[in-house]
């Protein structure tokens, strides 16, 4: 990963993880991450860009606009994903005295003629989506950190469904069942894997009582709320684990597990081994 300072861009670091590995090694060919990128509280507006790959944009904070081709300024909030390809030319970034928390991920290959022909209509257009995608984000950071081919195509597949489900919850979802809903809710939970769990955010953001949360949890995951919330973080501390070098501390504070020796007792009850004995011996 590189991280840099560009004033003029933004005041915070900037993240940037390239591909780094051959592209002729990897089993997904017709779809290829380039690089991913993360530009927090952008400041730098764009004017008259044109661009050789294709890159989608995912705002999770701030606001701003978006033009093609000298068309009409398009709102951009948070939530906000939109698309830069080539043969076309781009105005986008924040207002003045604004700023806006970037990901960014450049990609090529075949595939996106196929997005286009069938379910990625209208690439000009600014959507919005209120579901959170930070977890999914980090998850595909992680992958392209680690260099490793296998997770290399992983990210890039991961991209994929990533904008499906963008493009899918920016449409006009239909009258949902009570099973939908609540898958819903269940998915809503993941938010928390990177964070502290905070039930009362997750009632309000749902518009529903804790005791309802905790009964559906229950019922469509057989186990209590906070058992689950756990469940979800060890499994992903069982990715970290096999597919970075960090630290424990550094693992439990991702996870938002302030005290490494709660984490590790946790880890131990719900996976049956130690964090270090599980990356030692799998």
């Amino acid at each position: 990963m590189i991280s840099y300072m560009d004033y003029k861009i933004s005041r915070q670091p900037i993240r940037i993880v390239d591909l780094k590995v051959d592209q002729s090694i990897l089993k997904v060919k017709s779809l290829h991450l380039i690089n991913v990128g993360h530009i927090p509280a952008r400041i730098h507006y764009r004017s008259q860009a044109t661009f050789t790959y294709w890159a989608i944009v995912y705002i999770s904070g701030g606001s701003g606009t978006y033009r093609v081709n000298r068309g009409e300024n398009q709102t951009v909030r948070q939530g906000s994903f939109f698309l830069l390809y080539p043969g076309a030319v781009f105005d986008y970034g924040p207002g003045e005295n604004e700023h806006w928390d970037e990901h960014y991920f450049t990609i090529e290959g075949k595939r996106i003629q196929e997005w286009l022909d069938t379910w990625l209509t209208e690439p000009d257009r600014v959507r919005n989506t209120e579901e959170e995608q930070l977890t999914k984000i980090n998850r595909i950071f992680m992958l392209m950190e680690t260099g490793i081919p296998n997770n290399i195509d992983r990210a890039a597949l991961l991209v994929e469904a990533m904008l499906l489900d963008l493009i899918m919850s920016s449409e006009t979802p239909p009258k949902i069942t009570k099973a939908e809903n609540a898958l819903g809710l269940i998915e809503a939970i993941s938010d928390y894997v990177y964070r502290s769990f905070d039930a009362g955010e997750l009632c309000e953001r749902q518009h529903i009582s804790f005791p309802t949360l905790r009964r559906i949890v229950s019922k469509y995951t057989g186990y209590p709320l906070n058992e689950y919330v756990h469940r979800l973080k060890m499994a992903e501390a069982k990715n970290i684990l096999l597919n970075t070098d960090q630290s424990l501390k550094e693992i439990a504070a991702s996870l938002g597990y302030h005290d490494v020796f709660y984490f590790s007792r946790l880890f131990k009850k719900f996976v049956g081994v130690s964090p270090k004995l599980f990356r030692g011996t799998v």
